[in-house]
């Protein structure tokens, strides 16, 4: 009998190989696709961690939603000439900087995990309200209501700003 771990771990290792494949396939529709794969073993993650509602989400919003938008963009500027843009010295200066960060963030929430300084605090939380899909309800409503409506609000922006320039566009 094979343990939850084992299927942890096999879904982590999984993500984790083909968020490397997102990254360096150059067919742009291929790297939306291994995206896609990624986000499911994602979910699986979280299906594991018995945090459920976390993983409809992570299917529908960015699997379904985000991929398939991404998707519809490639499609129509004609992926080929999105394969092909020029990368210059500062970009990639950048964007090593921007992966040092974010690994050097990793590497400090896996230490306070291990250290047990970070673990727990948000299930212990989420524990008071009954459970894990109730906890997240209740958290957003009451003690980061602020954050939640801020978060809509900047979507909001985003969906307006991008009809006004569609708009712009197809008048021209």
């Amino acid at each position: 009998m094979v343990s939850t771990a084992t299927f942890f771990y096999i879904f982590a290792a999984l993500s984790l190989i083909f968020a490397l494949l997102v990254v360096t396939r150059r067919n742009a529709v291929h790297s939306a696709i291994c995206l896609i794969i990624t986000f499911f073993f994602m979910a699986a993650v979280f299906v594991i961690l018995k945090a459920e509602l976390l993983a409809a989400i992570q299917v529908l919003v960015y699997a379904g939603g985000v991929v398939g938008l991404m998707l519809y963009v490639i499609m129509l500027v004609k992926g080929e000439e999105a394969n092909q843009a020029k990368q210059h010295l500062g970009q990639k200066v950048v964007a090593a900087f921007v992966a040092l960060l974010l690994f050097l963030q990793l590497a400090s929430v896996v230490y306070l995990v291990f250290a047990g300084k970070g673990a727990g605090v948000v299930a212990a939380e989420a524990a008071k309200y009954g459970g894990n899909t109730e906890g997240i309800g209740a958290l957003l409503y009451t003690k980061y209501l602020f954050p939640f409506e801020v978060a809509s609000v900047l979507l909001l922006a985003a969906m307006v700003g991008a009809i006004v320039l569609a708009k712009n566009r197809l008048e021209r």
